[in-house]
């Protein structure tokens, strides 16, 4: 005897299926557009959301569209609540796949940034190219043919660093460097995790890496946080040779609370050659503690992990505040999608910097980016590592020479291409 009751039941489960996939789709692909909320600490669950439609927008795309088809098919068009939920995961699917054109469109604002800081004869970046699988595996490789666990303080734990080196590279390589500090809200995080697809793509290419740890709050207060990195530093320009890298090209890298560190020492630590920085490259970070950072409540954060007291306190520790005309190379990049921290942090830095400071200002506000971005190697994150490396490459004035492969030389690029002119203004080389 047939069950006559098993059909409306698949319909059903097809039509509840359709409704809660094309809402849970449009809610994800919504916050992708524009951020449900800034309000800190919900802005964190808010920029987690809508990562997967802007920096997963295929796959979240296809997932949407096998949800639809299989409620499609257990019966979902035949009722009109299942209309409408696979009409929702239709629309969402279309705007997915525009967001991930946006992604792939990163490449003319990341070459216009370049423009605007070098000129038309400056760094171009190296053709985009699939991810190699060893990429997967480059951190572990790296760090292993380096050093890990390496005391720079007295600090225990919160005073260790890791080199990354590429194992063919030589010990007396002389290679450029460069530091990634990590993010946090200086308050989490540690060295391992952060700006892996820069450092690998960098040390495949002849440059050493290190990535630190810090004190963090807010066990810790202020300014513990950038003493450590300007200790880290001083170790980098003593002992960095050691490990095939040359004191004379130090960069700083960093995002968020890490990109507010970088950014800091590099504009403090420019005539002191034990913590000197050459080139600074920030992503989405917090630069005037003084100013609203989306959230209506960064004084509130800034003293409950790091940092009590007034307004001075603030104002001296934000880099804003602290441009001059001896500031180094800057290439700042910010999406204009960040539920976490605004655009318009990175926008006031970047109106300082080029009010004064005699060196290039790269900046690249990339469209609908969310904070963090460049966590994974996604297409737009491989975009902006070639771009970095081309920005660095502009202030260095050559290129490094790529470890085991003879045929490219240092200044040459592949084929024995020029690697690109010099930065302007007098900057490259190192010191």
């Amino acid at each position: 005897m047939p069950d006559t009751e098993a059909v409306p039941r698949r319909r059903a489960t097809g039509e509840l299926l359709a409704l809660v996939g094309g809402a849970a789709a449009t809610l994800v692909t919504t916050a992708g557009y524009r951020p449900l909320t800034r309000r800190w600490p919900a802005a964190i669950g808010a920029s987690l959301l809508a990562a997967f439609a802007t920096e997963l927008p295929r796959p979240t795309a296809a997932l949407t569209g096998g949800v639809a088809l299989v409620a499609a098919r257990r019966g979902a068009g035949r009722t009109v609540t299942g209309r409408v939920g696979l009409a929702l995961a239709t629309g969402s699917v279309a705007a997915l796949l525009a967001l991930d054109r946006r992604a792939r469109a990163t490449d003319g604002v990341l070459r216009d940034a370049l423009v605007t800081a070098f000129g038309r004869s400056g760094p171009e970046p190296e053709p985009a190219a699939w991810l190699s699988p060893r990429a997967v595996t480059a951190p572990r490789r790296f760090r292993a043919a380096g050093a890990r666990d390496v005391a720079y303080g007295p600090h225990g734990v919160a005073n260790l660093l890791d080199v990354w080196r590429h194992p063919d590279l030589p010990d007396d390589a002389a290679a450029p460097v460069l530091v990634e500090i990590h993010g946090g809200a200086w308050s989490s995080g540690r060295k391992e995790g952060e700006g892996n697809p820069l450092m690998a793509y960098l040390v495949a290419r002849g440059w050493v890496c290190v990535t630190v740890n810090y004190r963090l709050g807010p066990r810790h207060r202020w300014p513990a946080m950038i003493e450590d990195i300007r200790a880290a530093l001083g170790w980098v320009h003593t002992h960095i040779d050691e490990h095939g890298g040359d004191p004379g090209f130090v960069a700083v890298s960093g995002g968020s609370a890490g990109a507010h560190l970088a950014a800091l020492a590099a504009l403090t630590g420019r005539d002191d050659d034990h913590s000197r920085v050459d080139a600074a490259v920030t992503l989405y970070g917090i630069y005037d503690l003084t100013a609203d950072d989306g959230s209506g409540t960064l004084d509130q954060l800034l003293t409950e992990t790091m940092m009590s007291g007034t307004a001075a306190g603030w104002t001296a520790a934000s880099p804003t505040h602290r441009v001059s005309a001896a500031a180094p190379p800057f290439f700042v990049l910010h999406g204009t999608g960040d539920a976490i921290v605004v655009p318009e942090q990175s926008r006031g830095f970047v109106r300082a910097l080029r009010s004064v400071s005699r060196a290039p200002v790269a900046y690249a506000e990339l469209p609908y980016a969310q904070h963090s971005f460049d966590a994974l190697p996604t297409p737009r994150t491989m975009l902006v590592v070639r771009a970095v490396e081309a920005f660095l490459i502009g202030v260095l004035g050559h290129r490094p020479t790529r470890p085991g492969a003879a045929a490219l030389v240092a200044g040459q690029g592949p084929g024995g291409a020029p690697a690109g002119p010099a930065a302007p203004n007098g900057v490259g080389g190192g010191r």
